[in-house]
């Protein structure tokens, strides 16, 4: 007797109560028996659906084409442009003007290495500079909301401008405003409204940010290092990413969610299908659509989808490869990354929506 009541006091209170994952885990096993009696192969359909859903972005996209590889080289060429004082020189061209917001000139560095490299690369190597140069956590934010402003690959940027030629769209003003400008027009709005704890910084206050590695060192390095970014955050974050859409797919509520899509991106003056494939896939892949498409589309449709296209998309690298690098190498948490790079996509959109329906008149056949 005293053996039992020793043995229940031993039971910790809490454990006698039902915990919310209790509940739903003992719901989960109930469903899933009543599944496998009613329909016994809907779990198996479930998992061929996301496994199809998965393998060809991981697979095919990442792991046997030229995207993963790209990754790698991106990294490789981002520390050999730092080596080579890519960012002093930047940094000394920047400070004059956002000396004048009041904003860490750091801020424009992952914008730059976006566009010469690798969204992925770009976080990778300018985290730790943001860190070095003492940005604060809302400069830092500002830094990936600016990032998402430009292009995640220089092959969407060239890719981009044969579609606009196609159409006989003038480039030149359409690239000062939607690709340069907003490197300085987004610090400016954010450091103004959303986040506000930033700091006029001179240059002397800045370090230099040229490593000292050898040239060797460097590139063996670097190429370690990619291929370590590559397997080990991108692939996993991707993968989580493209389960959820295979879930919702296998619900029947996806083909409604991307006819939505395409009402709206329709609705914001940005081409639909391209605007898709941007928004869920590839951008490279959308701009290299654009060219094919019937010139009998409405042009501004083309400008606002070259917008969306040369951004920090696709939205899974936005809420999952961009967070997971960033939260490496900043002072900045996942959710927070994650809501700065929203911000920034929700900037962008808004800019495609503009310059689609405003500038367009003035670019065709100029």
């Amino acid at each position: 007797m005293v053996d039992e009541e020793k043995s229940d006091s031993e039971v910790p209170q809490n454990r006698s109560k039902w915990h919310l994952y209790e509940i739903i885990g003992v719901s989960i096993v109930i469903i899933s028996l009543v599944l496998l009696f009613l329909a016994p192969d809907s779990l198996s359909k479930l998992f061929d659906t996301i496994i199809k859903e998965v393998k060809p972005v991981v697979v095919d996209t990442f792991l046997t084409s030229e995207v993963g590889i790209a990754v790698i080289v991106s990294v490789i060429v981002g520390r050999v442009l730092e080596r080579l004082g890519f960012t002093d020189g930047l940094i000394r061209l920047i400070v004059p003007i956002l000396q004048l917001f009041k904003v860490n000139p750091a801020v424009v560095i992952p914008s730059a290495y976006n566009i010469l490299g690798d969204i992925n690369a770009a976080g990778k190597i300018a985290g730790p500079i943001l860190v070095k140069a003492k940005a604060t956590k809302a400069e830092q934010k500002i830094a990936v909301a600016t990032m998402i402003q430009s292009p995640q690959s220089f092959a969407t940027f060239v890719l981009g401008l044969i579609a606009l030629s196609v159409f006989g769209i003038n480039a030149f003003p359409l690239i000062i405003l939607a690709i340069f400008a907003p490197l300085i027009v987004v610090p400016f709005l954010l450091s103004k409204t959303i986040y506000r704890d930033t700091k006029k910084v001179t240059l002397h206050e800045l370090p230099r940010f040229t490593p000292k590695t050898t040239f060797l060192n460097t590139i063996f390095s670097s190429a370690k290092e990619g291929t370590s970014l590559l397997l080990l955050v991108i692939i996993p974050a991707v993968t989580v990413v493209f389960i959820l859409i295979g879930i919702l797919k296998f619900s029947g509520v996806w083909a409604p969610i991307e006819g939505s899509m395409a009402t709206i991106f329709t609705m914001l003056s940005i081409e639909p299908d391209t605007g898709i494939v941007s928004f869920l896939v590839a951008p490279t892949l959308a701009v290299a659509q654009m060219a094919e498409l019937a010139t009998t589309i409405d042009p501004a449709l083309i400008v606002g989808g070259f917008v969306l296209a040369n951004s920090g998309l696709p939205i899974y690298v936005i809420v999952g490869q961009t967070p997971a690098i960033w939260a490496e190498a900043s002072d900045l948490h996942e959710k927070e990354v994650i809501y700065a790079a929203l911000v920034g996509m929700v900037i962008r959109i808004a800019t495609a929506c503009l310059l689609g329906y405003f500038l367009t008149p003035f670019l065709v056949g100029a």
